[in-house]
């Protein structure tokens, strides 16, 4: 990140951030901290370095970039949850933070007046670990949780807007084969950072956690590298951790009328989500040793397509129609692609036609003591109804994929249409 221009104005803590400061029992730093804390949440949008060039991707615009944006290399994801006893003024307060944030963040420029405040004694307001990294074609796209329409605190809407729950927006049903983790699960609200540079990445939700200090609290983050999607024609066939390309019929920027289709949601939904589209998350382990026991033949068996090229295993390149009536060219009585494997249970014409956006990421989170990876595929999907998730995910009940995986964390949020100049993140769905 750049340095912040001179003559950015002085910095003053809100009630919101002080209490929250106070509330974590640090009562007698709460004067400094806070306004540390706050001053995160305001970016300098003088003059001065835009940080990259040609590395900034827009943060205003129709639809929240980190959708359709050609998919960056490495992920840093972060659930919240909103502290108790917070309100609807709350939660205005933390989205205008955060839009302000975001815009000199993916531009490149540090928060505030940077890491070196005019008086030493305060913190700074940027935590300064991405200075001098650009912006890394920084993205950050936000959303919104269920949970937030719902009654807490013994309050039936304690944010005011449950007339504005899209009728799309249910909860995840259980899913077969399900083990998922409450502390990896779920929340409030979402931020997906994607860049080239993993610093910037994490910078991005490193800051953006310290302004909501007193209103939302950090409850799971998940790393990424690797991307396992490509959302542009130009880009690559990407492999996951089974050596397999990932992702070779997503859908792509290029595809207009498909993205309208399949990703954005539309008049069907209320007007802040026109524009926007719903994000799953799925974090699925790899049984990494037990797959890499598996003979080549198992697995091309299993996923569908040859392990080199990438091609269905009915013949033809990576890009090549699959044909699920061809026969095998050994065993004619049975069928070239077995009709439990992962591409034919997961391809479009299994599911009436459905087509997901896909932008997830290999993750390793370390080994145990046994020297088993603890690494699988960080999954993420765009879509303009979550029904089309679950349409997909319930027929790969029968995957042969699913001996090799476990799904052990999930999520989903509504994804607001895109902010305009002027705008905070979600605007619409306040007024």
């Amino acid at each position: 990140m750049t340095e912040a221009s001179p003559g950015a104005e002085p910095l003053r803590p809100s009630r919101r951030n002080l209490l929250g400061f106070v509330g974590a029992g640090v009562a007698g730093l709460a004067a400094g901290a806070a306004a540390g804390g706050v001053a995160a949440s305001i970016a300098h949008t003088g003059g001065g370095a835009a940080g990259g060039g040609g590395s900034v991707v827009p943060f205003f615009g129709a639809h929240q970039a980190g959708i359709t944006t050609p998919a960056q290399d490495r992920l840093h994801f972060a659930a919240f949850r909103m502290l108790s006893g917070t309100t609807r003024d709350d939660l205005v307060a933390l989205l205008q933070e955060w839009t302000t944030a975001a815009a000199s963040l993916t531009s490149g420029r540090s928060i505030g007046t940077g890491s070196e405040p005019d008086n030493a004694l305060l913190p700074p307001d940027d935590t300064g670990e991405a200075e001098g990294l650009h912006a890394a074609h920084l993205t950050l796209t936000f959303g919104v949780g269920r949970a937030l329409f719902d009654p807490r605190d013994g309050i039936d809407d304690p944010y005011g807007i449950r007339a504005r729950l899209p009728q799309a927006f249910e909860p995840l049903p259980s899913f077969a084969f399900d083990l998922l983790e409450p502390d990896q699960s779920d929340g409030d609200l979402c931020v997906q950072a994607c860049a080239d540079d993993p610093q910037v990445a994490v910078h991005a939700i490193r800051n953006l956690a310290r302004i909501a200090a007193g209103s939302a609290h950090l409850v799971w983050s998940q790393l990424g590298f690797g991307r396992t999607s490509s959302t542009t024609r130009a880009q690559d066939t990407p492999r996951n951790l089974f050596g397999f390309k990932d992702g070779t019929a997503n859908v792509m920027s290029e595809e207009r009328e498909a993205l309208d289709e399949f990703v954005w949601a539309g008049s069907e939904a209320p007007a802040w989500m026109n524009g926007g589209s719903y994000l799953v998350a799925r974090k699925i382990q790899m049984t990494i040793e037990t797959w890499d026991r598996a003979s080549l033949g198992e697995q091309e068996r299993i996923i569908g397509r040859t392990k080199l090229a990438g091609g269905p295993l009915s013949g033809g390149d990576e890009f090549a129609a699959a044909d699920f009536t061809a026969a095998d060219a050994v065993d004619t009585a049975s069928p070239a692609i077995d009709m439990a494997s992962h591409l034919r249970l997961a391809h479009p014409t299994n599911n009436a036609g459905v087509r997901l956006l896909r932008r997830g990421y290999n993750y390793v989170d370390g080994s145990n003591t046994l020297g088993q990876l603890g690494a699988g595929l960080f999954f993420i999907s765009y879509q303009r109804d979550p029904a089309a998730f679950v349409r997909v995910q319930r027929s790969l009940k029968s995957d042969l994929l699913n001996e090799y995986i476990r799904h052990i964390g999930s999520g989903l949020w509504a994804v607001p249409r895109g902010v305009r100049r002027g705008e905070y993140l979600a605007q619409a769905l306040f007024e």
